[in-house]
């Protein structure tokens, strides 16, 4: 997994999208509600590990997880834990610095963690021995593919695919988004923002978080079974129940 976007909105509010490419088979089918670390978590939850590649707090946090670091790697198993329980995990730190600064990474597979912490916008890059941290602007746009399933050629292609895009809308709406992470590309099922590898790894998701002053809209769209869930974290406190389409 996966394709990110970052998109800057008014003010410090921003929409960050999520294709998860994986095996059909751990596609979950609504969004799930934890509290914990004296917060309050939503996300879509992995139903093989048990963790989960995006996730919200009621603390103005966002993480989002994509396998891989910068190239793709021989696997070495077995390793410590699970990616996605290490992404509900950097909710145990009340700052996206103490999770940088003091979570031990040893014997972790190599991946690329997106977070938006209060206003703060990192990127951490793991590549199995050596952490690579960015400090990047949440007033740009962004974007990021999985460095395990796409090679630098087909990276610099999505790149360029939403270099052009971008100058189509520069102040793109969800809608615009949403067709970005749907339609993009050139009728190639292996290499295309919505993929499909022969149907043992596809594209099972599209996950839209919307950040706005007073709370955090979850959109998750199943894609095999094509339902759509949404949600709502108020940034008080309170989770506003979840809608199924």
């Amino acid at each position: 997994m996966c394709t990110v976007t970052f998109i800057p909105q008014e003010g410090q509010d921003f929409i960050l999208s999520s294709n998860r490419d994986e095996q059909a088979s751990r596609s979950p089918q609504g969004l799930s509600r934890i509290d914990q670390y004296e917060k309050e978590l939503l996300f879509p939850r992995d139903t093989e590990a048990g963790g989960t590649w995006i996730a919200a707090s009621n603390k103005d946090q966002v993480v989002c997880l994509l396998n891989g670091a910068f190239e793709s790697h021989h696997r070495q198993p077995p390793y410590r834990k699970s990616r996605g329980i290490m992404v509900l995990e950097f909710f145990e730190f009340d700052r996206a610095e103490g999770f940088l600064q003091n979570y031990s990474l040893d014997n972790m597979e190599p991946f690329t963690f997106v977070i938006y912490d209060q206003g703060q916008l990192f990127e951490l890059r793991w590549d199995g021995s050596k952490k690579h941290i960015k400090l990047l602007s949440p007033q740009e746009m962004h974007i990021w593919s999985s460095a395990t399933l796409y090679d630098q050629k087909a990276q610099q292609k999505r790149q360029s695919w939403f270099e052009s895009w971008k100058v189509s809308y520069p102040n793109p709406s969800l809608a615009a988004i949403l067709d970005f992470h749907h339609n993009t590309g050139e009728g190639n099922p292996w290499n295309d923002v919505v993929m499909n590898r022969m149907g043992i790894v596809q594209t099972v998701s599209v996950t839209n978080i919307s950040r706005t002053k007073e709370a955090i809209d979850i959109q998750y769209h199943e894609i095999v079974k094509d339902t759509i869930v949404k949600s709502k974290i108020l940034l008080s406190g309170e989770v506003v129940e979840s809608t199924k389409i």
